[in-house]
């Protein structure tokens, strides 16, 4: 680009009445950090508003659009570490869709572009977080999960592309006959057709190659161990690791295409031993297996079917006394897990759109989506802890299945209210756990008789707790009334006043819900003597950092010192 056709493409932007997603002004320079956000963040919009470049300029006024030139030098800014500029920007760019720096003379005063190229495939992130603009503002992708889907929408699909120099003979014969197997399962009134179809025509039918060519899902799928080198730089490769609960590692085991066979080969490496519970209104106790198979084999091929195979990481399986962890590279797509289950429908797109559709003809996942809220309705039915779903790690996603009964309320309030819906069995499931819940959903489980206590620290409510043989334990979570804690300290003071906090701790803490905290516990002790020293009740003859309560009858005086807790 000549001096004349930048001071015209200046012009341009400056034309145009206000900044869009794609371009951004800028007066003055800006630190290193805040400029790689920015080049992710137009890298994806450019993408989104079909532009065949973002633009980042600095020494335009942004509310006016007049030059007023910059002083700002990209070749000698520092970066994080004292590292020169644009090689450190150009390295925390993933993908990095190209980006030039230019500096232009423009008649009015000196400028400087940055000028980025769309995102192709999938977002671009910087150090680990992809941006995006709304309006004017730049934010983070992921409180966009639309954007983020419209983004990968717009890319193409690695798993369809044609494997250089995969043949047929680069997939694994004892992989196909398994295809042929679970492709008549699948479909069981084409079976006498498969029989007859020769590999080629049988592997397109199955959506596995593309017009008889060899696909990248094809060597995932039904590939030989040693053809996987055909995908290079991917990286195909599940990792199963075994530690104990102290994290330490005590065994591994890699299992490598073809994968159509890795849920199997897991499951000879898992653990899966009796646990046992005692259903309500029965002595006879009733074992029930740590995980159910199905919903291993769906959580492992789930991730296989998401994972971003190019960048270069693995499916990582890591196996704890009491859970079960599996990891995979790239977004969760569908934003949130609640969405797919209230939406009850197949995805809308999947990272490998074509890898999906040939496991789901191979009878490895659901029908698009479906498996997911199977995962939870199946461990419902077992009355077992939901899965957990970790998606806050930006490009990341695991999936924890808990291998422990975690509350034995939980569990026997399942078997015995198989009326239930999903949705209050996740949000008890969250209760059970200790994790927070919204007001309104607080209020749907108590309007129910499901929980009780003061918002945000619930328990189960009494009456179930009845119903399943845990009046006892429901009591020490739910604590006394505030009553009894007043006469309490009253009767303490009056038998053994003037006494010290810590006296007064060791009357009342040990009688307060289990479910509070140390810190909120001696709050509520502080608050309880304001109450009752407000009331008259009682009285401070120590200092404010060294209280001694005594009763006021008892002192026959005021509040003299003035002192309180």
């Amino acid at each position: 680009m000549s001096s004349s056709e930048e001071v015209a493409l200046i012009d341009r932007l400056r034309a145009l009445p206000s900044e869009t997603e794609w371009f951004e002004f800028k007066r003055s320079g800006c630190e290193a950090q805040l400029l790689g956000e920015y080049l992710s963040a137009l890298a994806n919009s450019a993408c989104l508003a079909n532009q065949p470049r973002g633009y980042l300029v600095f020494g335009i006024d942004d509310e006016t659009h007049d030059v007023a030139g910059t002083r700002f030098d990209p070749y000698r800014v520092k970066a994080k570490g004292n590292q020169d500029l644009l090689p450190w920007l150009g390295a925390g760019l993933e993908p990095n869709p190209g980006f030039n720096v230019r500096v232009v003379e423009h008649p009015e005063g000196r400028i400087v572009v940055f000028e980025v190229g769309p995102a192709k495939d999938q977002p671009v992130s910087f150090y680990g977080t992809a941006y995006v603009r709304v309006g004017t503002s730049k934010t983070e992708l992921r409180n966009h999960p639309e954007k983020t889907r419209a983004l990968w929408t717009r890319g193409s699909d690695w798993s369809a592309e044609l494997c250089e120099g995969a043949t047929l003979d680069s997939l694994d014969p004892e992989a196909v006959a398994k295809a042929r197997q679970e492709f008549t399962v699948k479909h069981p009134t084409q079976a006498d057709a498969v029989a007859g179809w020769d590999d080629r025509t049988f592997l397109n039918k199955a959506r596995v190659l593309k017009a008889g060519a060899v696909t990248n899902a094809a060597i995932l799928l039904l590939g030989r161990g040693e053809s996987t080198t055909l995908l290079s730089p991917a990286v195909a490769r599940v990792s199963w690791i075994l530690k104990d609960a102290g994290n330490r590692e005590l065994d591994h085991e890699h299992i490598d295409p073809p994968f159509l066979v890795a849920g199997d080969r897991l499951l000879k490496h898992v653990r899966n031993l009796m646990v046992r519970v005692l259903p309500r209104g029965t002595l006879f106790p009733q074992e029930i297996t740590q995980y159910d198979p199905w919903v291993i084999r769906e959580a492992l091929h789930n991730s296989i079917a998401h994972q971003d195979y190019r960048r270069q990481g693995r499916v990582v399986v890591v196996e704890f006394p009491d859970r079960v962890l599996v990891t995979n590279a790239g977004d969760f797509l569908p934003g949130d897990v609640e969405t797919v289950i209230r939406q009850d429908a197949p995805l809308a797109i999947y990272r490998n759109p074509f890898l999906a559709a040939a496991m789901v003809e191979l009878n490895l996942i659901e029908t698009q989506g479906g498996g997911i809220k199977r995962m939870f309705e199946t461990q419902r039915r077992r009355s077992f802890p939901l899965p957990d779903y970790d998606l806050t790690k930006p490009g990341h996603v695991a999936v924890t299945l808990t291998g422990r009964i975690l509350d034995e309320r939980y569990t026997q309030l399942l078997m015995a209210r198989t009326d239930l819906d999903l949705g209050q069995v996740m949000l008890l499931d969250r209760v059970q756990k200790g994790l927070s819940i919204a007001r309104e959903d607080h209020r749907r489980l108590k309007a129910a008789g499901l929980v009780e206590g003061r918002y945000p620290n619930l328990i189960v409510a009494a009456a179930i707790a009845r119903a399943t043989g845990e009046a006892g334990r429901h009591i020490r979570e739910r604590g006394f009334d505030r009553q009894y804690y007043l006469d309490l300290i009253l009767a303490l003071v009056r038998t053994h006043g003037p006494v010290e906090r810590k006296d007064v701790d060791q009357a009342l803490v040990p009688k307060l819900s289990d479910r509070l905290t140390e810190g909120q516990k001696r709050r509520k002790v502080r608050n309880l003597l304001q109450e009752l020293r407000r009331g008259g009740k009682i009285v401070n003859l120590g200092s404010r950092s060294q209280p001694r309560w005594a009763a006021r009858e008892e002192t026959g005086e005021g509040d003299a010192g003035g002192h309180h807790d």
